[in-house]
């Protein structure tokens, strides 16, 4: 397994990460989480957010790393951007509960670039 591919392992799992920071209130209602996810504030709120977003972050990157490693992409290139990614996504979701907005929208922005980084890898190979 390569490291690119660890990082897709990684990042699978990042979302849990925040969500269990969003549940860790005590008092987590799991016969109807999306409702109480709903009343959640502060710091807890922007720990689900950024669970959702995590999420919805991981099909591109997952694919562009998939096909980077299809098309014979440099691997020190792919594994660099990978790792960068996993960084980015994770510096996103600690700025994203520490309410910095600024920080947060650079590291989204630094993750971005490294999925298209990997496109651009693939096309290149």
């Amino acid at each position: 397994m390569t490291l690119a591919y660890l990082c897709v392992l990684v990042a699978i799992f990042m979302p849990f990460v925040f969500a269990g920071l969003a549940k860790s209130q005590g008092d987590f209602d799991n016969a109807r989480p999306r409702e109480w996810l709903e009343r959640v504030e502060g710091w807890r709120q922007r720990a689900h957010w950024a669970q959702l977003n995590t999420f919805e972050s991981f099909p591109p990157f997952a694919a562009a790393v998939i096909i980077a490693h299809q098309l014979g992409a440099a691997q020190a290139w792919v594994n660099g951007l990978a790792v960068l990614f996993v960084l980015f996504r994770a510096l996103y979701g600690l700025f994203y509960i520490l309410d910095k907005s600024t920080a947060r929208s650079l590291a989204w922005t630094g993750g971005f670039v490294c999925v298209i980084g990997l496109f651009i890898a693939a096309a290149m190979a």
